[in-house]
């Protein structure tokens, strides 16, 4: 799906990438989660987020998970522990100006060992900003945020989780997310 593809809302510049996002487990099975805003965008609220970013020209989604995590969270991974991009989707939303088109695959890492602590020394300045917390997260309380109310992006996050850590292979239709 490309632009031509899609008939997106507005008139905003449109920038299409491909992306990585990670579901990061630790040993006990919480997955971290970036409480985020776009500060641009006062409307569009708070949402839960998983980690993950571009992938670069010349770049594997393996090379781009292992180098996103670390720049998001300071945390240090060996490409073999990138499992297989098995969850795919595209979606849109605004950013700073701009209008995100995004082929986004979601790949699993498990983490053995002690929790790390998230250091966000490594961010690029609008993520310093747009990333104000971050959290361990059991999945039960995945459902139970969702219940609340809670906003998440991926939008089906808590829906398709289970799918997913089930080892499900999950082809996501088009998601408008903002």
């Amino acid at each position: 799906m490309d632009v031509a593809e899609v008939n997106l809302p507005g008139d905003l510049p449109v920038v299409e990438r491909d992306a990585v996002r990670l579901v990061l487990q630790e040993a006990g099975g919480a997955v971290l989660l970036f409480w985020a805003r776009e500060i641009t965008l006062p409307e569009v609220g708070r949402w839960w987020e998983l980690p993950g970013g571009g992938i670069d020209a010349g770049e594997t989604y393996v090379d781009a998970a292992v180098r996103e995590l670390y720049e998001e969270t300071g945390i240090r991974i060996r490409p073999d522990q990138v499992g297989r991009a098995s969850w795919r989707r595209t979606a849109t939303y605004r950013h700073r100006g701009t209008r995100r088109l995004q082929h986004e695959v979601i790949a699993a890492v498990h983490l053995d060992g002690e929790t790390p602590m998230v250091d966000t020394s490594g961010q690029l300045a609008h993520e310093l900003e747009d990333y104000t917390a971050w959290r361990w997260t059991p999945l039960g309380e995945i459902d139970e945020m969702a219940a609340r109310g809670a906003r998440f992006y991926p939008g089906r996050l808590p829906e398709l989780l289970p799918r997913f850590l089930g080892t499900e292979t999950i082809d996501e239709p088009f998601e408008l997310w903002s």
